[in-house]
């Protein structure tokens, strides 16, 4: 695996996108452990993109501009129904004390603002290619080009996992000085509501 594999994937992660967001609002409204487990749900919504790279569907995706515009408009409708939830005090995106939010509805939303992006599939599709040898077995183990392939992308979803969880707790870690401040919370609902406006926008015009 090469270092250059591991800094582009790296940047890849660090760089602000619907995961982050997600991420950081989880950590500034529930804490830590809501932090951790957004975390883990967006990174779980990289297993379809990964296993449609690997079994070919990612193809029709980018051939296809029926498939490709649907799944992309399901996506922006989602990112606008979370901006929604954020205006209308609803959903994991609320900076308030109450009650730790449920894991499972953690992850689902999670799971889906990453599944319903159809640029993760279409990024695999040129990322991934390009740190498999060519000739070779592509793998360690000998497993081939595919063996190579989930290889690189459960070292992209670790590193992915790693970055947001951290984006998460920084935001955990000044939670409680955000809450003893109305209007601070307050604005920041503003600006997450604008961040998925803003993404659901960007998503639209790709």
């Amino acid at each position: 695996m090469s270092i250059a594999f591991l800094l582009t994937a790296l940047v890849m992660a660090v760089t602000p996108g619907t995961g982050v967001v997600y991420t950081l609002a989880a950590g500034l409204s529930h804490g830590r452990r809501a932090s951790v487990v957004a975390a883990f749900g967006c990174t779980l919504g990289i297993v379809p993109h990964l296993a449609a790279t690997i079994t070919g569907l990612a193809a029709l995706l980018h051939t296809s501009a029926v498939a490709y515009e649907t799944v992309k408009y399901l996506g922006v409708g989602y990112l606008l129904y979370m901006a929604w939830a954020v205006v209308r005090d609803k959903g994991a995106l609320v900076v308030d004390g109450d009650a730790p939010r449920p894991a499972a509805r953690v992850i689902g939303s999670a799971v889906l603002v990453n599944l319903l992006n159809p640029k993760l599939t279409i990024f695999f599709v040129a990322f991934l290619p390009q740190f498999v040898p060519a000739g070779g077995s592509g793998a360690a183990d000998g497993s081939g080009p595919v063996g190579a392939m989930l290889l690189l992308g459960v070292v992209f979803m670790a590193l992915t996992f790693v970055v947001f969880a951290a984006y998460g707790l920084c935001a955990a870690a000044v939670r409680d000085r955000l809450l003893a401040r109305p209007r601070v919370m307050t604005g920041l609902r503003g600006v997450f509501a604008a961040c998925f406006v803003g993404l659901s926008a960007r998503l639209a015009v790709a």
